[in-house]
């Protein structure tokens, strides 16, 4: 028994350790930049990648400044970095709502670029909050006038791949849009995957059967495809489409 209990005193007490270089080490954050036509800039941290329908639709918003955003409430869903939101409060938003999935890194980055952001006017409009989609928007709705049901601009950019929570969004879209007339949810796409193209307009479909206008206001081409060495046709991944949701009203 002594031999027994010897040999069992020598194993080393870290057999099961994972050695030093067991793990891959966490990646260092990616910065981009992002120029408005005023010329200030923006310098997001990222997550993943600045999608392209991103940066369309911030470049829509500049171009359509006093009818989508000055004096109005604004709510993003699936936000990512945020930019379009960041956008929307540079230009004069009442207030701004950027919203991702509730994880904590997620949530946690968004806050980082509003923090971040040198060229906001005021920080304070502008509030970073996870949600998940089909949820209740109450939290959401707090952050604007009690008196205001609703905000008078959505943002959905580049969140339609997920076919399977269309009829989730497409909830938070009818719980959340203002009913006024002059509110509308802008979904900018590419279908970065383009044999699910047809999956990815059911979206539109679904809203028009829930009693929605739905009018396509863009197409844009991009100068190249984000990721090049991906299957399915090189036009469709290079293009971005804007569509806009509004309630069907006299």
């Amino acid at each position: 028994m002594e031999r027994a209990e010897d040999e069992d005193s020598s194993t080393p007490l870290d057999l099961f350790q994972e050695p030093a270089d067991f793990y891959e080490p966490e990646k260092p954050p990616t910065f981009t930049n992002y120029t408005l036509k005023t010329g200030q800039s923006i310098t997001l941290r990222l997550g993943h990648l600045l999608w392209n329908a991103g940066q369309v639709i911030s470049m829509y918003l500049e171009q359509n400044t006093k009818e989508l955003v000055q004096n109005k409430t604004v709510l993003e869903l699936g936000a990512g970095a945020g930019l379009p939101s960041l956008v929307a409060a540079m230009l004069g938003a009442r207030r701004v709502v950027v919203t991702d999935y509730p994880d904590q890194d997620l949530v946690a980055n968004l806050r980082y670029n509003v923090e971040h952001c040198s060229a906001l006017p005021d920080k304070s409009k502008i509030v970073a909050e996870g949600f998940i989609w089909g949820g209740q928007v109450e939290p959401l709705k707090s952050h604007i006038l009690p008196d205001v049901d609703g905000f008078d601009l959505l943002i959905l950019a580049d969140i339609l791949f997920n076919h399977s929570e269309h009829a989730r969004l497409l909830a938070t879209v009818r719980d959340c849009l203002k009913k006024t007339s002059n509110s509308a949810a802008l979904v900018f796409f590419t279908p970065y995957r383009p044999w699910l193209l047809e999956k990815d307009l059911q979206f539109f479909e679904m809203a028009r059967a829930d009693g929605f206008v739905v009018n396509k206001i863009l197409e844009q081409t991009m100068d190249k495809v984000m990721f090049e060495n991906d299957p399915g046709d090189e036009a469709l991944r290079r293009t971005v489409f804007g569509y806009e949701i509004k309630w069907n009203l006299p």
